[in-house]
């Protein structure tokens, strides 16, 4: 079983970028695929990025492709998603998630465990 705790969220002006971090407790980081979703007041939970075990694969939402960069550091247990170049329709609330399967899931239901959120707010 693994925790995850999200920081990094906050206002952020159009154009402007954030990085979001979390962080994994237990000492298993490196055998988990770890996703990122966001969602919107009234909306579905939307895939945002996933990162295999090793950080060699990723896989980005077209939404967010060429914008948004998720990385990890197997190390400390972590795992990034780097926000630039902000619109205000990136608003969300944006949740790290993991699964012990080595597919890079699209889906909230290719996920196993997930943090409670950090909330995203871009202003134009």
């Amino acid at each position: 079983q693994v925790q995850l705790v999200e920081s990094g969220g906050g206002l952020v002006q159009s154009g402007g970028s954030l990085r979001l971090s979390c962080a994994a407790s237990g000492r298993t980081f490196s055998s988990y695929t770890m996703g990122w979703f966001r969602q919107a007041p009234g909306k579905e939970r939307d895939f945002v990025a996933t990162i295999i075990r090793s950080g060699g694969s990723t896989y980005y939402a077209d939404s967010v492709k060429g914008r948004f960069t998720t990385s990890r550091d197997n190390a400390k247990n972590t795992v990034y998603l780097q926000m630039n170049s902000l619109k205000p329709e990136d608003t969300a609330v944006y949740y790290c998630a993991a699964t012990p399967r080595m597919v890079l899931s699209t889906t909230p239901k290719g996920y196993d465990y997930w943090g409670q959120g950090t909330q995203v707010t871009v202003s134009s």
